[in-house]
């Protein structure tokens, strides 16, 4: 009788490593089979981005660059006081804006009909891509006057896309580039905790969505005040890290 086979060297299998482990979480992250989980790990990243992203445009071009609401109030305004350059540059931050999210559909549609791994991916790669763009744009001899306007369109662009990336992705659920909304349904929540308790209802606080609510708007200080001192010290070139991770989520 023929000895017993000996077992298999017993290496580490490195596909269940912890290494393999973590990169595969990072794969899901922007993968077109969704889970909720996936869409909290994005969503939090797209917020700190957003915020970083935002404070920069306030510290180099004056602008809130995802504040749409406050270019719709001084378009309204400017068109009573007859300010005409007011009035254009609040047209044209809201324009690219719009571009950005129809941009965000357009890619997404043509990834489900052509590459759907890819779907998701590819919108979160371009907003990768045109940060690094904005970088470069600090280190072109652009005087200010064309540097300023081109500056302001693509973070407002880039605003546009992610937001309207996020919205597709979490059938929306969530949203990134602003904090009205999500400071709004704080509110709401905190109000039916507290009907439910002063009055012995049933109706209480969904404290699932209470917690992603606060975690987002957390993520989006703190991206704000990172991207504050970054932008503050660096210029434009802070914009780089920030690529850096919305291309390795998107290349992987």
């Amino acid at each position: 009788m023929s000895p017993a086979p000996k077992p298999q060297s017993e290496k580490p299998n490195r596909a269940t490593g912890p290494k393999s482990m973590a990169l595969r979480r990072v794969r899901l992250i922007a993968a077109h089979h969704r889970a909720a989980a996936s869409d909290r790990a994005l969503a939090l990243i797209l917020a700190g981005i957003a915020g970083a992203a935002n404070a920069g445009g306030f510290i180099l071009l004056g602008s809130y660059t995802s504040h749409m609401t406050g270019y719709l109030s001084a378009l309204a305004d400017n068109l009573v006081l007859q300010n005409l350059a007011l009035v254009g540059q609040s047209l044209f931050a809201i324009s690219l804006f719009v571009c950005g999210a129809a941009t965000s559909a357009i890619v997404i549609n043509w990834g489900r009909a052509h590459k759907p791994s890819r779907q998701y991916s590819l919108p979160i790669g371009l907003q990768g891509a045109l940060l690094a763009a904005l970088a470069a744009l600090g280190a072109s001899p652009l005087p200010d006057s064309l540097a300023h306007p081109i500056g302001l369109g693509l973070l407002c662009f880039i605003m546009g896309l992610q937001n309207a990336t996020i919205t597709k992705i979490s059938y929306a659920r969530i949203r990134t580039t602003h904090a009205t909304g999500m400071i709004t349904d704080v509110g709401i929540e905190l109000g039916r905790a507290v009907y439910g308790r002063a009055f012995h209802s049933p109706i209480s606080a969904d404290r699932a969505k209470l917690s992603i609510l606060l975690q987002l708007l957390g993520t989006f200080l703190l991206g704000g005040i990172v991207g504050a001192l970054g932008y503050g010290l660096i210029g434009f070139a802070f914009s780089l890290p920030l690529a850096a991770i919305l291309l390795t989520l998107a290349l992987l």
